[in-house]
């Protein structure tokens, strides 16, 4: 109890926020300064790593995350590894700032995704909204003597919202501007739009998941190039998209499905992904024009949420992009083409690093659990109130 009281109390932190997302590549750790809360918030980054997953690992969550391959005894055992992975990744960034743990006042662990189920359905007679995140927060915590903040999504589910996407609460506080209507796109392995009219408050801000960024392009890469990705967009670049295959993509359900929406590998997983070969093979396309569809299939599903759901209400000034898509060059191409003439910039023109952003945004998380200030934005969510997100493990120091 005097460790919580001691941390509250606290004017500034010293955090570090993980992140290990749908693409599967591995761990971000940011460490960061931050005082403040709400619009008084600020952040002073001071170190970033990306720790990339073992095959093994990474193996092992794919079977996870699969349910014909999924397996009780894994999955718990599987929860314990990774939050001994992320402990590694905490004493890697502390490293790169040459500290210790005992420089280090919190952590803000978002866990592995292995199931999103944010609709409700039916279990053993009542209807529940449900999401698991694998990382043990309390075994992280006891591993590095450090209070940890994990579980971000339960308590919103839990009020009848999506749970995600969470980093529009990072995007409001960081981002609004006073005076440009912002839209800012994260392309992780989901790609999530969220909108900043000038002088956002909370309720003003508008976001939900748009569709995949890298989660198809990477299966794609791995089945036709036998590659992790498709390294600058390069295959992408060499192939011509086919726009009525195209088309077929933009009529699925979750593109016709309204906000608030939220998605990951339930969707867009293994077996999307065979359907997509399946289309590409029986139109003959070339493994370059295949790829090409699919990358192309990201920018157009950012545009046509856009267009949908956001464009007769708030246009844009401009947008902003951020996560480990911007590293490919053809796909930012396609999304400048797709917006014009919206000038379509990264995150790092604002000092975010674009690929530190969803770390940095666990971080404030977990800073503003100790605040007692609430991170879910109904707007968003679809909650019926806001409320505190995650929950706190404190070890004995």
């Amino acid at each position: 109890m005097d460790t919580l009281l001691s941390l509250h109390r606290q004017s500034q932190r010293t955090v570090v926020g993980l992140m290990s997302g749908t693409s599967l590549d591995g761990i971000d750790a940011a460490l960061v300064h931050l005082t403040g809360s709400g619009p008084t918030l600020a952040m002073e980054p001071t170190a970033f790593v990306q720790i990339p997953y073992p095959d093994a690992l990474r193996t092992l969550i794919r079977q996870i995350t699969d349910a014909g391959s999924s397996s009780v005894h894994s999955l718990t055992r599987l929860d314990v590894r990774l939050a001994e992975a992320y402990a590694e990744a905490v004493d890697c960034v502390l490293a790169e700032a040459d500290l210790d743990r005992t420089a280090l006042d919190l952590v803000g662990a978002h866990g592995q995704t292995v199931c999103h189920l944010p609709e409700p359905a039916d279990c053993a007679g009542a209807e529940v909204r449900a999401t698991l995140q694998l990382g043990n927060p309390s075994t992280l915590a006891t591993r590095l003597g450090v209070p940890v903040v994990g579980n971000f999504r339960a308590a919103d589910l839990a009020l009848g919202g999506q749970g995600a996407p969470l980093v529009p609460y990072f995007d409001h506080v960081v981002l609004t501007d006073g005076e440009e209507h912002r839209g800012l796109v994260n392309l992780g392995g989901i790609a999530n739009l969220t909108v900043l009219p000038a002088g956002a408050s909370p309720a003003d801000v508008r976001a939900f998941d748009t569709g995949p960024a890298n989660m198809v392009i990477d299966a794609l890469a791995e089945r036709l190039f036998d590659s992790p990705y498709d390294p600058d967009g390069r295959h992408a670049e060499a192939g011509t998209p086919d726009h009525d295959l195209l088309a077929d993509l933009l009529d699925g359900d979750f593109f016709r499905r309204e906000p608030p929406k939220s998605t990951g590998r339930d969707d867009f997983g293994p077996a999307y992904v065979d359907r997509l070969l399946g289309a590409a093979q029986s139109r003959g396309l070339s493994a370059d024009d295949t790829m090409a569809t699919a990358t192309l299939l990201t920018a157009a599903s950012i545009y046509q949420a856009y267009a949908q759901y956001v464009r007769s209400t708030q246009s844009l000034d401009e947008l902003l992009v951020s996560g480990g898509g911007v590293h490919n060059d053809t796909l930012l191409r396609m999304l400048r083409d797709a917006f014009a003439p919206i000038p379509v910039r990264t995150t790092s023109e604002y000092g975010v690093n674009p690929d530190a952003k969803e770390a940095l945004c666990f971080a404030v998380l977990a800073h503003e659990n100790i605040n007692g200030t609430p991170t879910n934005l109904p707007s968003v969510t679809g909650a019926s109130a806001r409320t505190l997100l995650g929950s706190l493990s404190v070890p004995e120091r």
